[in-house]
Formats: C-alpha cells, structure tokens, sequence
C-alpha cells in the first residue's frame, strides 16, 4: 500500500498526528479549511489553536491531564513539547502563550519536507485511501453529512462555552492579589476578593444577565467540564462557592482571612499582558458580560479583548463506531482522532492524534496496532470511547477511568501518584515491545 495519508483538520489532534506520520516517512496531505471556511470559535487560520483555555491541565503525576502529557513525553509527542516550550506561568498546570504555541505548530508542519498543506475543506473522503478524520468538535456541515454517510449513524453533540479574556494593565491592582491556591506554584494567578454583599449582588446581575439565543433546531446539551457560568450559578446560591468562586486554599494578604468568594485571573500569553477569568465559560451577550463582569472587584474599568463565546461541539458514538486502534469498523481504512470522538479536552485530542498516527504507521508496515490498557492514562481513554456503552458522553483525562491499584492506599495524593508510576512503567514496557 501506497505510504501517504490523508489527514483532515490541522487542530490538536490532526496537527499531532500529522507530525508524527511525516517523521516516520509517510507522506502527508494535511487538510485545513481555514481561513476559507472559518468556525464560530476560531480566531485565526494558525494550527493547533486554543479555542478555549490556555491551560493544558495540571502538569504534574497527582493529576491525570499531568500524567497523560508526561505519556506524551515519552513517545516523542511535538505538541507537548512546544508546550513546554511557550508555557506561562500557572501554578501547578501546564498554560501556555496561546499564540506562540499555534505558531510554533504551524511553522513546524508547514516545513516539514514530508507534509503537504492544503487550505480547501475537504467535503467529500476518499474510499481508496487511509484518511485520519481529525476535523473537531467544530466539523463543518458538509464533512459532517459525509461522516453521517460513512458510518450510517448520526452525530451527537453538546454545547462547549469560552471564557472572556482581559488585560493586565487596565485591571485595578489596590484590589487584586497574585497567590496560587494552597500556595502551590509560585504565586501566579490573580484573585478578584468578593465580599459577601458584592457577592449577592454579583450573583443576582448573573443569574438574570441576557443569554445569547441558540438555534431552535438545536438542543441544548450542555457539557459539565465547561458548564456556563451563569448556568452554574442558577444551580443555587452558594454553588459558584464550591466552584469557580471558591475561596478555600487562599488567603487575602490584605486581611490575612479567607475571602467569601474569590475569582481568579490565569496568564493568557507569553508577555503576562493578558488573562482569562478562571471557570467563566459563558454564553451572555457581550454587552452584559462587560456590565456583569465589570462588578467583579478589580475588573470594574477591565478592557475585554475577548468576550466569552459558546458553540455546537460535535463528537461520533465512538463506542460503538471505533476499534481501540481508532479506526472504524465497518472500515478500516478510515481514522479519527481529537475531540470529535468523544475524548475531551486538549491534551486527549493530542493523545488520540498521537495513537491514531502511530497505527496507521503501523498498518502500513505490516505490523499489529499498539493497543495500551486502562494501567496507562491514554489506554483508559481510549478504552473509554471505543467500549461500547449505553449513553456515551464525552471523557477527559482522569484517573476514574485508569486501573485501579490493587493495594489500598487513602492518601490521595500518594496513591495517584502510585497509579501514575505504574502507568509510566507500563507504558515504557509497551513501547520497547513494540520498538516505537
């Protein structure tokens, strides 16, 4: 067989895996629809862009996002590396200068002797080729009707909310503080302290604030990870307390106590000019998010260069579409990776890229696909949407869904951590088997 692959979408995942085909020798034909086509999240034609938050998740083996990324490491992944490259600091998580890491990407990719970029939207798959379909949970209308066609199933979908983004020098630092909660990290995020009646009143502008209107063919099916955070609040009173807003693990220096509420600012860039509002996923209008958001103390003359948007993510029923390989199963041919097959957030779209790359290398050559099991944090998640279930939701990295230790052990922290050293072992073991 002919050793060239089609990949759609220069995402996380797709940019992932077309990587990782090309430094195997495979010639690559990426497709990327915009800026001809764009999407309602989208701001740039550049691959790799984050839509949504800059963080990556927590970077370290008490958390599954960190133990996931350090499996990353370990097979070479680009994307986690340029990541560690452009990071900003975030405490405990891996965040990263939005900008320069999709730089970085589309740099790499559109240099790469083996890769072929083609800027047209790719509506129609080819029956005779091995076609990754990593195009996200924003595919467009025509490849999704052509993806409805192949696999004889319809989509299914849920809402995904963006948070807004703010400048540094136009927040009002005599009321703001940087601190990490518990301390952890080095102080990097900025805390907005509320009262309890600027909490109250706060709370009242939010849960009555003009939502932006939906389609009416659509039903609106909310994820919980990236819940609004209006529609949270409407969940009860001291709800954003337990959540967005929590105060635990913080202490104002102001006061030396504890805020009744507390929102934080994340370092959006490489520069620290800009910061997103922590958990504040939103579908409001722009205009009430500069009126609601504006109440927030230290946010009152903030300059919002971008506001929170919301939009139709759309993912297969993988459980019961895809084999652990990642291909389909009523055609082997066709691969899909990244957030269109259920497993959510970043850091899974590079992991399924990254797996999906590797087994098609594999087909090509003649060998047996790499298939990892639930000890390793990627083998979870991908056991997660290939085994077939009943209601199928979208999964991100957690250690839920990895094995579970034999031995009990209560202390949280030392038994994640214990997880994750059986995880990286396990996992070196599989790839010196498999000579990856």
């Amino acid at each position: 067989m002919k050793k060239e692959v089609i990949v759609i979408g220069a995402g996380l995942a797709g940019s992932e895996a077309a990587y990782q085909l090309a430094e195997k020798g495979i010639k690559v034909k990426l497709y990327e629809m915009r800026p001809k086509v764009s999407t309602e999240a989208h701001k740039t034609e550049k691959f790799g862009e984050l839509v949504c938050s800059n963080s990556l998740g927590g970077d370290h083996l008490g958390n599954a996002s960190g133990l996931m990324k350090e499996e990353l490491r370990m097979m070479n992944s680009l994307l986690v590396k340029i990541a560690d490259e452009t990071k900003v600091p975030a405490g405990q998580a891996l965040a990263v200068d939005r900008e320069g890491f999709s730089n970085r990407i589309t740099e790499t990719l559109e240099n790469h002797e083996n890769i072929e970029i083609i800027r047209e939207e790719l509506t129609e798959i080819p029956k005779d080729q091995i076609v990754l379909i990593a195009s996200g949970p924003l595919t467009s209308e025509k490849l999704s009707n052509e993806i409805m066609k192949i696999t004889d199933s319809e989509y299914l979908y849920f809402y995904d909310a963006a948070a807004p983004i703010v400048t540094l020098e136009s927040l009002d630092m005599e009321k703001v503080y940087f601190q990490s909660r518990y301390n952890k990290g080095e102080g990097e995020y900025i805390n907005c302290p509320m009262n309890k009646e600027e909490y109250e009143t706060f709370f009242e502008a939010l849960i009555n604030g003009e939502r932006a209107p939906l389609k009416k063919f659509e039903e609106e099916k909310l994820f919980e990870a990236c819940m609004p955070v209006e529609r949270i609040a409407q969940r009860g009173f001291k709800t954003l307390l337990f959540g967005p807003l929590k105060p635990k693990g913080l202490v104002n220096p102001r006061t030396e106590r504890e805020d009744y509420a507390v929102v934080q600012l994340r370092q959006d860039d490489k520069d620290g000019k800009l910061y997103n509002l922590v958990g504040f996923q939103t579908n409001l209008k722009w205009g009430e998010q500069k009126r609601i958001f504006s109440m927030i103390p230290g946010l009152e003359n903030a300059e919002f260069v971008r506001y929170g948007v919301m939009h139709r993510n759309t993912f297969i029923n993988s459980t019961k579409l895809l084999t652990p390989a990642l291909n389909l199963k009523n055609n082997k041919n066709i691969y899909f990776a990244g957030q269109i097959t259920g497993g959510e957030g970043y850091v899974c779209a590079m992991a399924t890229g990254m797996m999906a790359a590797t087994n098609i290398a594999r087909s090509l050559d003649g060998k047996e696909p790499i298939i990892l099991d639930d000890r390793s944090s990627i083998g979870a998640i991908i056991k997660y949407i290939t085994e077939e279930k009943k209601n199928f939701q979208p999964m991100g990295a957690n250690f839920g869904v990895i094995r579970s230790l034999e031995e009990r052990i209560k202390d949280k922290k030392l038994k994640y951590n214990k997880v994750s050293e059986i995880a990286l072992s396990y996992l070196k073991e599989e790839l010196e088997k498999a000579n990856f």
